[in-house]
């Protein structure tokens, strides 16, 4: 699969660069790509959550009334899950929800999301370049005249650049992302895919 090279002024460079089709142009696994997202997710997450069970709540441990004879309900002490300000029953406790993918799997998915936007025609690739000076219009600009301005938008480059890093840092529908760290969720949470010219050679052995 061939596609076209725009510049930053979103002109047609007259060259072409050619996409793996073992990498952009499978059908997308569906299943796979829900496990590698499901998988992303849960490794966000810091699981520090705890509530404070009936042995861990202040209070005293008086049985309140006799078990028997009152009428009433049987209660035992303060901290009892029945009543207000008592502990919870089966309460979060601080946990890992981190769990193992095999890389096949990955590598499937993230094959499986980068095919799914070529056929969308959603990937867009500019040849290589970096700002003089860190500046958000500059980037704004570069935006406007690749069409996405109004979309959501990873811009995958082959290496860190701090001056386009730094130009787009306050905008809120842009993420820049290197190669080497392009992973399913990333690919599919954008609307418009933005791959540097040298970034694609990365990508083709994905």
């Amino acid at each position: 699969m061939e596609v076209a090279v725009y510049n930053i002024k979103g002109e047609d460079t007259g060259r072409k660069v050619t996409l793996n089709d073992n990498v952009f142009a499978i059908e997308p696994n569906e299943h796979v790509v829900y496990l590698a997202v499901k998988q992303y997710l849960a490794n966000q997450r810091q699981g520090t959550h705890k509530s404070k069970e009936r042995s861990e709540v202040s209070g005293s441990t008086r049985k309140l009334h006799k078990q028997k004879g009152g009428g009433g309900a049987r209660i035992g002490d303060i901290n009892s899950p029945l009543l207000r300000g008592g502990g919870r029953v089966f309460g979060p406790r601080p946990r890992d929800y981190r769990f193992k993918l095999n890389k096949k799997v990955k590598q499937l998915a993230r094959r499986s999301a980068l095919s799914a936007k070529a056929q969308d025609n959603q990937i867009i690739v500019v040849e290589d370049f970096t700002f003089e000076a860190p500046k958000t219009k500059d980037f704004l600009n570069f935006a406007k005249n690749i069409k996405t301005a109004d979309k959501r938008m990873l811009l995958v480059l082959s290496a860190q650049d701090k001056n386009v890093y730094l130009s787009a840092r306050n905008l809120p529908n842009v993420q820049i992302i290197t190669a080497s760290d392009l992973n399913t969720y990333k690919i599919l949470d954008n609307k418009s895919l933005v791959l540097s010219e040298s970034s694609v050679a990365v990508i083709n052995e994905f």
